[in-house]
């Protein structure tokens, strides 16, 4: 029996003053994939990651999570479907520390009562406990240890970056946005990245959607590959397949074409 797809993505356009940020693209991921799109600079992938965020509105087509139809659903009814991103530009805050940003992540859990809250009866005491658990095993993780109680403003960049991931993976999300995760990292970090997000697929049971430029992390990681340009749809497979079609080496070209091929 084939079982419905995390995600899909259905003959989806968005125009802005007449301009296509993405024009008829479909495609879909399947439970446990890494899924990575790429394109060159202004090829939609960002109004792709807005749309599933519910940040815009689709002119055409639809998306759906698990056969939820997002057109029905807000902003924080996506994330309660289990739906977690990343951001390209780091949305972290600066003066709270490490552990009071993975807190946050843990929003979409909270389920309590304002009086439980106020007087923090027995089952907010028990609700503090699962979500500082479900905290500690990120920062565990992500070796995160020596940062836990350190405040963001004063950490390296590649620090922060990976903060962002934990918030995200705080939430314990069924789909995972990741937008250039790998963005600002050193090939070092990077290489961690590439091993944690191996493990978010094979021991956390996370289906992961990415948007990358780092096409060495792309192929460690990658089940299948979308290649977009100008909002359409180029090609789709294997990192090796979607790195030798001319379709996707034609669009590259006088950009990054030696990251493609």
């Amino acid at each position: 029996m084939k079982t419905s797809p995390v995600l899909a993505v259905e003959n989806l356009s968005v125009e802005f003053g007449g301009v296509k940020a993405l024009n008829q693209l479909s495609f879909s991921v399947q439970a446990g994939e890494v899924f990575t799109v790429v394109g060159p600079n202004g090829a939609g992938k960002s109004t792709l990651f807005n749309v599933i965020s519910r940040f815009y509105q689709p002119s055409h087509g639809r998306v759906l999570v698990s056969g939820r139809d997002l057109a029905r659903i807000n902003a924080e009814g996506v994330a309660a479907l289990g739906v977690a991103r990343s951001f390209q530009n780091i949305e972290l805050f600066e003066h709270a520390t490490v552990l009071q940003n993975l807190l946050l992540g843990r929003h979409r859990h909270h389920k309590g009562y304002w009086w439980s809250d106020l007087f923090f009866l027995p089952a907010t005491r028990a609700a503090e406990m699962a979500h500082r658990a479900a905290v500690e095993k990120v920062i565990d993780f992500l070796d995160l240890q020596s940062y836990r109680d350190k405040m963001i403003l004063g950490l390296p960049y590649g620090v922060r970056k990976i903060v962002e991931l934990g918030r995200a993976l705080a939430m314990e999300p069924t789909l995972l946005l990741l937008d250039e995760p790998a963005s600002g990292l050193s090939p070092e970090e990077t290489q961690e990245l590439g091993y944690w997000i191996e493990d978010l697929q094979k021991e956390w049971g996370v289906t992961v959607l990415m948007i990358e430029h780092d096409m060495l992390l792309v192929n460690q990681v990658s089940t299948r590959v979308l290649a977009i340009d100008h909002g359409a749809f180029l090609a789709l497979g294997t990192p090796a397949e979607v790195a030798q079609n001319p379709e996707v080496i034609a669009a590259y070209l006088g950009e990054q074409v030696e990251s493609v091929v």
